[in-house]
């Protein structure tokens, strides 16, 4: 948790009781289902939410906005996004059932009022935001076709409107057809060695016409 305040250090006070309440939350439930894998629980502050709000790093979503979190397994990084950003509409999409469960139980259990949950393909969403969230679901070049025509035209932050994903390793051949993707290393905003190899792309979306 000390990770989180010192690379966030303006959180109200009900915003850390809901970082402090979340690790409890996801052990409780990953006992139950298995979202989290075994060796992660012990560091769910650094690998999970911690690389989560490293999407907050490059973009700070202003109150009003709508982002989806595609394919958002156990409410990552939609959660802690969520829990950063109380006047922003998330929307968490995952195709496993379960997985959705332990989100709504997580969401329902800290108060989240700003999290709405769909079980289904993210093809299926018929709604537009400002941006879309994932970690590392797909290739892009998939990622993008699935994505298509649910991004909103207008664009009311620094970053135009589009993905935001968080991705590892070398990323030069990915994202050699994309050539308005610009790479964030999140070494460049966390110390710990986890994030050596980590970074958030953002893709803007274009539009025809």
């Amino acid at each position: 948790m000390k990770e989180i305040t010192t690379y966030f250090p303006d959180l109200t006070e009900d915003q850390k009781d809901k970082f402090e309440r979340l690790k409890d939350l996801y052990k409780d439930w990953n006992l139950k289902i298995n979202v989290v894998s075994r060796k992660d629980i012990d560091e769910i502050y650094t690998r999970h939410v911690l690389h989560s709000l490293g999407i907050a790093k490059v973009q700070s979503f202003l109150p009003g906005s709508k982002v989806m979190d595609v394919g958002t397994g156990g409410g990552f990084p939609g959660i802690p996004l969520a829990i950063l950003f109380p006047e922003v509409q998330f929307h968490l999409v995952d195709s496993i059932g379960k997985k959705i469960k332990v989100v709504n139980e997580v969401a329902e259990g800290l108060g989240l009022e700003n999290v709405k949950t769909s079980n289904c393909r993210v093809e299926e969403v018929d709604e537009q935001y400002d941006f879309i969230v994932s970690r590392a679901v797909a290739q892009m070049e998939t990622f993008v076709r699935w994505v298509k025509g649910k991004v909103a035209k207008k664009s009311n932050h620094e970053l135009k409107n589009g993905i935001l994903y968080l991705k590892g390793g070398d990323l030069s051949e990915e994202l050699g057809k994309y050539k308005t993707a610009k790479i964030y290393p999140l070494s460049d905003y966390f110390k710990e060695d986890f994030f050596e190899t980590k970074s958030v792309v953002h893709l803007p979306m274009k539009y025809k016409g």
